[in-house]
């Protein structure tokens, strides 16, 4: 086998590796879009916050409850959504124009702008208020209340142990 193919082999094979397993949608098969790497985005804010507020509990000596979770995934939404809503009103700025538009060809272009901004839009409330939700639910499945720890804290506050 000549060198030139063997380095070529080589070469494309480096490139296939680096090009589709360093992200984990590669591996999955997914495409990627906006709306999916900003998901992403959201959820490492998300659990950033969720580490912080962990990490301060610990230091109190408290246990996680889904007051705690509420208020890191709040934290988290909040910190991620001044850099969406910037990036979402520069988009949708710049495609009203398009939109707008009644020249030559405009009927192509308002075609191809108004899925764009609907997009948009539909990506903004999926990351800003789906998201966020769902990890709270997924979360905070387990976790006991605020100030309920077991059925004997329940039976002493006057309520029903739950089975």
């Amino acid at each position: 086998m000549p060198i030139d193919s063997r380095t070529g082999v080589a070469a494309r094979t480096f490139r296939w590796i680096f090009s589709n397993m360093c992200f984990a949608p590669n591996l999955c098969d997914y495409r990627r879009s906006v709306a999916a790497e900003t998901g992403v985005v959201m959820l490492i804010y998300l659990d950033q916050a969720l580490k912080e507020i962990a990490a301060e509990l610990a230091a109190q000596g408290r246990a996680f409850t889904r007051a705690d979770l509420h208020e890191a995934i709040m934290l988290g939404a909040v910190e991620r959504g001044r850099p969406k809503m910037m990036t979402v009103t520069a988009i949708i700025a710049g495609l009203l124009p398009i939109l707008c538009s009644h020249g030559a060809g405009s009927e192509v272009m308002q075609r191809i702008a108004a899925p764009m901004i609907g997009g948009m839009a539909s990506s903004t409330v999926l990351t800003l208020v789906v998201i966020p939700a769902i990890d709270a639910l997924v979360k905070g499945f387990r976790l006991p209340r605020a100030g309920v720890t077991s059925n004997a804290g329940r039976a002493a506050r006057g309520r029903p142990a739950r089975n």
